[in-house]
């Protein structure tokens, strides 16, 4: 990879503005709890598939969801409430479950602050449709979680390369 001349600061240091090829790398967050089971793949699919054109932190509401997304493939993880509230304000894409935008989802662990946060952001979020026990999705067919996966994966790819945002 070249050199970069232009970094711009940010609570993750000194990051690459521009890619090679003068392209603009993006901050993508996956969020997730409990184990961090949906945020490991989609960390994974999205290293494999971005390369260094994103980096990829990890936001877990506890730290066994975030140490397994960083042993993913995740550049750096942060832990809890307030990692989320700040690190969201600094990314340009969130991915994860539909949950982390609806309070007390994953069986507790979206706090109202964590939905309102990710809610908000200015960041474009790319929710993948995880069944929650206290809500339905209605008008969504139902498919093999892996399949989800692979469309958010591939969405965001989309994004990263410029041909829909």
């Amino acid at each position: 990879m070249q050199e970069f001349d232009c970094c711009w600061p940010n609570i993750y240091g000194n990051r690459p503005v521009l890619a090679e090829g003068g392209n603009k790398v993006m901050l993508i967050a996956v969020i997730d709890g409990m184990g961090g089971g949906l945020g490991v793949q989609l960390v994974a699919q999205l290293s494999a598939q971005l390369g260094q054109k994103a980096d990829i932190i990890a936001l877990g509401t506890n730290a066994l969801a975030t140490n397994n997304m960083v042993r993913a493939g995740a550049m750096r993880g942060a832990t809890g409430e307030n990692a989320v509230v700040v690190s969201i304000r600094k990314v340009d894409i969130v991915v994860g479950p539909i949950g982390i935008i609806i309070p007390n989802s994953l069986m507790g662990e979206i706090t109202p602050k964590i939905a309102e946060a990710v809610a908000s952001a200015d960041a474009h979020k790319v929710l993948v449709p995880v069944s929650q026990q206290h809500f339905d999705i209605v008008g969504l067919e139902n498919r093999p979680l892996v399949v989800s996966i692979k469309e958010a994966v591939a969405k965001v790819n989309e994004l990263v390369q410029g041909r829909s945002w």
